[in-house]
């Protein structure tokens, strides 16, 4: 349930008072009725399921098996709303994610929001209904929770803290460390279209009308993946730092090199033409809706077919190979002009809270 460390008593739907507000006081986040108003008329309206409703302190989660994979995540993008998603849709996305690349079936989330006063009431509704939307979508449930709400200027309008727990179906479980020499690189997608869709919206580019974020969740692709071609390797969600600081992270943890081809990586026009004029290489900017696949070469043919057969991976493809690290585990790209150069790990990010 939405714990929110004050809920003890069934809130009371329908109250006039609290519709009657345009705006979110510092007392919603009391403990009183004013929390209990909050509860009621917006998390409950959108979260509403039976572990919920049993407003206990935590969620009897009995149908969950061991082995399980669990994450948590803060979400702190700015705008709130962006094309293509919202910080409530990316949420759980980012986390549903998170948990399916060990291997797993998500099933239950936990949220907390960190509000701040004066948050417009129907901008929080919007988030809720883009949460539910997207929790529905991923076949998870909220079933616990917490909100605080602090004063002006102490947090930017929203943030999100989602954790999520399933149960590994994968054996052994796909890990960072299992990148093995001989494996090729797939990418379920596009490259690059987060990042810039949020920078357009942040930053209000007039000239990127045709880019999207790609947020979608994963969970359903990746099971298929995985039942489909049998041992995965590694599987990863390149978000910050994109496709280059990803790769870069599961070169270090295996200890082997990558040899990628840029030619056949996908990324949008749109994506291209954007990074052009801003000086920007797609391949470190963020993803929300795309994961790497790491397996067996004999393995390839059926992951690709099961990614090309989901709607978020329709333009899967393989990108490159895994060799044995020379002197220490590098990427490199060789480019469409036929040459060659290192994919190094960025230093910072390129634009702060895309996620």
């Amino acid at each position: 349930m939405l714990n929110l460390g004050v809920l003890t008593i069934p809130p009371k739907k329908g109250d006039k008072d609290f519709l009657m507000k345009k705006s979110l006081l510092l007392d919603a986040g009391s403990g009183g009725r004013a929390s209990q108003r909050l509860i009621a008329e917006c998390f409950f309206r959108h979260f509403d399921n039976p572990l919920l409703e049993c407003m206990d302190d935590a969620a009897l989660l009995d149908d969950v098996r061991p082995p399980i994979a669990m994450s948590t995540d803060a979400y702190t993008v700015t705008p709130l709303f962006f094309p293509g998603g919202s910080i409530g849709s990316l949420a759980v996305h980012g986390t549903v994610n998170d948990v399916s690349m060990l291997g797993a079936r998500p099933q239950y989330l936990s949220c907390a929001f960190i509000l701040e006063e004066g948050l417009a009431l129907d901008m929080l509704n919007r988030v809720a209904a883009d949460m539910a939307k997207a929790a529905e979508e991923a076949g998870v449930l909220i079933v616990t929770g917490d909100t605080k709400v602090v004063p002006r200027g102490v947090c930017d309008k929203m943030f999100i803290i989602t954790t999520g727990v399933g149960s590994i179906f994968a054996d052994p479980p796909p890990s960072g460390h299992n990148a093995r020499p001989g494996d090729v690189v797939l990418v379920s997608g596009s490259v690059g279209d987060h990042g810039l869709t949020v920078m357009r919206s942040r930053e209000d580019f007039f000239f990127l009308t045709d880019v999207t974020s790609d947020s979608a969740p994963l969970n359903r692709m990746i099971a298929a993946v995985i039942e489909q071609a049998g041992h995965v390797h590694v599987l990863r969600d390149p978000t910050r730092g994109g496709l280059a600081a990803t790769l870069n992270e599961i070169a270090e943890q295996s200890g082997v090199s990558l040899v990628l081809e840029e030619r056949d990586i996908p990324v949008r026009e749109a994506v291209k033409n954007g990074c052009s004029c801003l000086g920007l290489d797609p391949l470190y900017l963020a993803n929300e809706g795309k994961c790497i696949c790491i397996l067996p070469e004999d393995r390839a043919g059926a992951a690709l077919t099961a990614m090309r057969a989901s709607p978020y991976g329709a333009e899967a493809a393989r990108i490159g190979v895994v060799v044995a690290a020379e002197k220490k585990p590098r990427v490199t790209l060789k480019t469409s002009i036929g040459g060659s150069r290192f994919l190094s790990m960025p230093e910072g990010v390129l634009l702060p809270r895309i996620c």
